[in-house]
């Protein structure tokens, strides 16, 4: 058993092929573990649209009420939404999801009361031990409630925009045959937006394109529609609709850079003096957004166990990563796709420009994306890095980061695979590809 559970334990959450790795009895038994780790009177369960889930989550729960403590089950919900409950309820909670990935997957996303993460260094070890061992049931068994969070999830994340500056905008709407084709119809009955709606029905087989919209294949559809129908602006959400992505209205993608920026410069005109997080993947423009608009920028490893954490030590306001997670301390510092999505279309509306000429004062430089690359030792292959590049400015707060005035790179080793990750940035194209090839054959031992 042991042996099964290390390899679905992953940094952040658990996640396996359902039910080679991920069955019934294991999700039992992580049930009973999670129970007697947050030793609380009740956890609240949620779960998407993947056919395992409903499987899984009441496995879940019987673990759990076998430990004595009760349940409040909210049933199809996103993933934010579930943070949502574990917030209001201060109750601990777990969501069943494999996020973007294939159909066969399934995982659980556990957190504390308040929806605060629970990672590998503040307890995930420790219920994956729990579970490995096997728990006794307890000497009483824990009550099941049924409770409907998606009104008041929509009423919180609409609170998040000024109504009365939204226009009609015409909006396309990528659900993935997720969680957003449920919670989207709700957060946009009382706007006043046009949706365009693209698979919204629920169908965790994803019949139509992968939940992932990070990959620009699973836009093209998203794409189409913007260009066919004129709309303003494109949205793209995940499987378990806690990220989202955007294209403008010309159709061409917008980095989760970008985005961060654009957020940031909306949030800090209404609070402004306010701290905002960045993660150390993002574009140089997002800290020099965020000092322009009157804020104070502060730096973080990727990972939304870190930033929470940084957000709940230093009060940041809102938090981004370039891979299209936005945190909100008003959504207890929890990661929201549809409060981003409303800020977004709150700028355009107040901006009265289309979104590609919001975006270009932020458009200042030039990325390669993420690319990855296998080696058989990560830790040598950084040394070698560091080597090469001793005349820049290095910091080691994930990976190595190393900077110039013109271009700069972080690579960083992947938690659960042999890669090695490189983001680089520069001031021209041609510097970018040159730089990319450069550092890409050192890490590949080819230079």
């Amino acid at each position: 058993m042991s042996g099964t559970l290390d390899g679905i334990f992953k940094a952040y959450d658990v996640r396996g092929v359902y039910p080679d790795e991920l069955s019934e009895d294991v999700s039992r038994r992580i049930g009973a573990a999670f129970a007697a780790f947050v030793d609380a009177p009740a956890v609240v369960v949620g779960r998407d649209m993947r056919p395992s889930s409903p499987a899984l989550a009441a496995a879940f729960i019987d673990g759990v009420r076998a430990q004595g403590c009760d349940v409040i089950d909210v049933d199809e919900v996103s993933t934010d939404a579930l943070y949502l409950a574990s917030g209001r309820l201060d109750m601990p909670g777990a969501m069943f999801t494999a996020s973007h990935n294939p159909p066969r997957y399934n995982g659980i996303k556990m957190c504390r009361a308040g929806a605060v993460p629970i990672g590998q260094d503040t307890g995930l070890a420790d219920v994956r031990d729990a579970a490995a061992r096997g728990l006794p049931d307890g000497p009483h068994r824990g009550t099941l409630e049924r409770y409907d969070i998606l009104p008041e999830y929509a009423r919180h994340v609409v609170g998040f925009v000024d109504h009365d500056v939204l226009r009609p905008l015409r909006v396309a709407v990528d659900a993935g045959n997720g969680m957003a084709g449920r919670t989207v119809p709700l957060v946009f009955a009382e706007l006043p937006f046009e949706l365009e709606e693209l698979y919204f029905e629920l169908d965790g087989t994803f019949p139509n394109h992968p939940a992932n919209p990070i990959e620009p294949e699973n836009l093209v559809d998203l794409r189409r529609v913007v260009l066919e129908r004129g709309c303003d602006v494109g949205i793209a959400f995940d499987g378990d609709a806690d990220r989202c992505f955007l294209v403008d209205e010309r159709a061409e993608p917008v980095s989760g850079s970008l985005t961060t920026a654009l957020v940031a410069d909306r949030i800090l005109s209404k609070q402004p003096g306010q701290k905002v997080i960045y993660n150390l993947i993002c574009s140089r423009a997002v800290p020099e957004v965020i000092r322009e608009k009157g804020g104070v920028p502060i730096r973080s490893r990727v990972g939304h166990s870190f930033i929470k954490a940084l957000m709940a030590e230093t009060g940041a306001v809102f938090a981004g990563e370039h891979s299209g997670h936005y945190y909100f301390r008003d959504n207890y510092r929890a990661d929201s796709g549809m409060i981003a999505a409303l800020l977004v279309l709150e700028a355009i509306s107040a901006g009265k420009r289309p979104l590609s000429e919001l975006l270009e004062p932020f458009d200042r430089y030039f990325a390669s994306g993420e690319i990855n690359s296998e080696v058989d030792d990560q830790q040598e292959v950084l040394e070698r890095l560091a080597r090469r590049y001793a005349d820049g400015d290095q910091d080691r707060t994930d990976g190595l980061t190393v900077g110039y005035p013109d271009w700069w790179f972080n690579c960083r080793p992947s938690n659960t695979e042999p890669l090695l990750r490189l983001n680089l940035e520069a001031t021209t194209r041609e510097l970018m590809e040159a730089k990319r090839d450069e550092v890409l054959a050192v890490i590949r031992g080819q230079a």
